[in-house]
C-alpha cells in the first residue's frame, strides 16, 4: 500500500550496513501507506549534509525522523539538535557491545534536546511510533494502525494444532 504522497517520515541511517535493520521502518510505513524517504547520512563523516537534512525536514514535508546508527554513533541526537520534529533513535546492534553502546548514547540526551528510542534494532516500532505520532491528526492512519494492532492480536492468538 505505498503512497504516491509527499514523504512524511524520513528514515536516515548513518552507514550503508545499517539497511538490513532500518529497511524494517520502510517496510512497516509502506504497509500502512504512510509515503517515506530513505538516506544515508553520517552524523561523523558527513555532518553537512545531516545538518542540511534536518534543518530542511519540516519544510519538505516530514512530520517525523526515524535515525538509525551504529557503535556510539548518536546520529539521531545530532538530527534532533538541528530539527525541531519529533526524532526516533534505533539504535543498531553493529558493534562489539551488541548496540549498548548505541542505546546509551541515544538514551543520554541533554534536557532540551529530546529523542525518543526504541529497542537495539527496533526499527519497526520506530515506524510503529512515528504511525502513532502521525495519527494524532489523521484519521486514515490510525484506522490501519488499528487494523494492524487487530491483525496482531489476532496472530497472536491463533493456536497450533498439536
Amino acid at each position: 500500500m505505498e503512497s504516491k504522497e509527499s514523504p512524511r517520515v524520513g528514515i536516515i541511517m548513518g552507514s550503508a550496513s545499517d539497511r538490513q535493520v532500518m529497511a524494517k521502518a520502510e517496510a512497516f510505513l509502506n504497509e500502512l501507506g504512510i509515503a517515506n524517504e530513505f538516506l544515508t547520512a553520517s552524523a561523523h563523516r558527513t555532518p553537512e549534509r545531516v545538518k542540511d537534512y534536518a534543518q530542511t525536514a519540516r519544510h519538505r514535508g516530514i512530520q517525523v525522523i526515524i535515525a538509525g546508527a551504529g557503535w556510539a554513533a548518536h546520529l539521531a541526537g545530532v538530527i534532533a539538535a538541528w530539527t525541531d520534529l519529533p526524532v526516533v533513535a534505533v539504535p543498531i546492534g553493529s558493534s562489539v557491545f551488541n548496540g549498548l553502546d548505541s542505546l546509551l548514547s541515544s538514551v543520554m540526551m541533554p534536557s532540551g534536546i529530546p529523542v525518543a528510542v526504541m529497542a537495539v534494532d527496533g526499527a519497526k516500532n520506530a515506524a510503529i511510533f512515528a504511525a502513532q505520532i502521525l495519527s494524532l491528526h489523521d484519521p486514515i492512519i490510525l484506522e490501519r494502525l488499528v487494523e494492524f494492532r487487530r491483525r496482531q492480536s489476532q496472530e497472536a492468538s491463533v493456536q497450533v494444532p498439536s
